[in-house]
């Protein structure tokens, strides 16, 4: 593989290519409104902190990593929003709404292709945007984290370590080796609401009894309540922190 890492804000041709990876996220996790306030106007307000890895030897896209900034007192001794990735997205279109400068950056997401996972590239993708981060004139990112191998309750295991003193989730660990700091959890970081009979479609499950629901892929169950013939899925991320 002839990997090429490429801002889209230095190859704007590159957008097509881009696309070829939306596909990857569970229909569900496309249904958080707070996204279309950055999938909207990503093209035009975000290219700089967009990076695409390209594997020129096919042309085709292989992983994307982006961000955002936003203006944000961050001290390390105090915990992140609850509200995690929906916040980060709030605070940076209002921030550019109201012409605040942004002091610091929050990763959105880094997705890789499946056939290049477990090659090393997520590693290869944070690194890419740390460095797009500094060069962009940021000392500080953030990042909602999504504990893909959870199991029991999301604050203890944020802080769960192997015998390597290395976190036992594959994302945090990613972080935590590219020198991010673990900071508590966004219990709200991401909230997605429907009827049923969307919440059906989006997932193919029958949603047809009160209360839980567990749903592939979602870090949490989605509840349900038939009488009033909605489901409400809130998902947990954790915080890291990597100083520049």
């Amino acid at each position: 593989m002839k990997l090429e890492i490429v801002r889209l804000a230095d190859d704007p041709a590159l957008w097509e290519t881009w696309d070829e990876l939306d596909d990857l996220w569970p229909p569900f996790m496309w249904q958080d409104p707070t996204g279309s306030f950055y999938y909207r106007y990503l093209r035009e307000h975000f290219p700089e902190h967009c990076l695409l890895a390209v594997d020129r030897s096919t042309g085709r896209a292989v992983a994307k990593a982006n961000s955002v900034p936003l203006a944000h007192d961050f001290s390390p001794s105090e915990e992140l929003p609850e509200g995690g990735w929906d916040w980060a997205i709030r605070q940076s279109v209002h921030d550019r709404l109201s012409g605040s400068v942004p002091t610091i950056c929050s990763a959105l997401e880094i997705m890789i292709r499946p056939t290049a996972r477990g090659t090393g590239l997520s590693s290869v993708m944070l690194g890419a945007m740390r460095d797009n981060v500094t060069r962009l004139g940021f000392r500080d990112l953030i990042a909602p984290v999504r504990p893909i191998g959870r199991t029991g309750p999301v604050r203890e295991y944020a802080f769960r370590v192997r015998p390597d003193g290395l976190p036992v989730d594959p994302w945090l660990r990613v972080h935590v080796r590219a020198g991010g700091r673990i900071v508590n959890v966004a219990h709200s970081s991401m909230v997605m609401t429907g009827r049923l009979a969307q919440w059906r479609t989006w997932t193919g499950l029958p949603f047809d009894a009160d209360g839980q629901v567990e749903v592939p892929e979602a870090l949490a169950p989605v509840q349900v309540s038939l009488a009033d013939d909605v489901a409400v899925y809130v998902e947990p991320n954790i915080w890291v922190h990597h100083r520049l």
